[in-house]
């Protein structure tokens, strides 16, 4: 018979660190109309008129946004949104936005 083994438990406050987060990128194109990018950024994420045309000038002016962040997961569905609303999207980890 063997004894029983002791595992570490983490500390009450230590929270376990999630997954390194992911974002959505839109990007410029050349077929779709500022405000049509803004529209979609309020009808989709829900933003406010002024974040969702802050968001559109990033779009036009830089040549991207970041418009979202959280789980691969929940990023893929935001890219799949995009696509569907006629956006160049793509997601990337935070990290090597660098």
């Amino acid at each position: 018979m063997t004894a029983p083994v002791e595992i570490e438990r983490p500390e009450a406050d230590q929270a376990p660190v999630p997954d390194t987060p992911w974002v959505t990128v839109v990007w410029n194109d050349p077929v779709n109309l500022m405000s049509y990018v803004t529209y979609v950024f309020q009808a989709y994420f829900a933003y406010s008129k002024v974040k969702a045309e802050r968001l559109m000038l990033d779009v036009h002016e830089k040549g991207k946004a970041i418009v979202s962040q959280g789980s691969r997961e929940e990023m893929e569905r935001d890219v799949e949104a995009m696509h569907s609303y006629g956006l160049w999207a793509t997601l990337q980890k935070a990290e090597d936005l660098g």
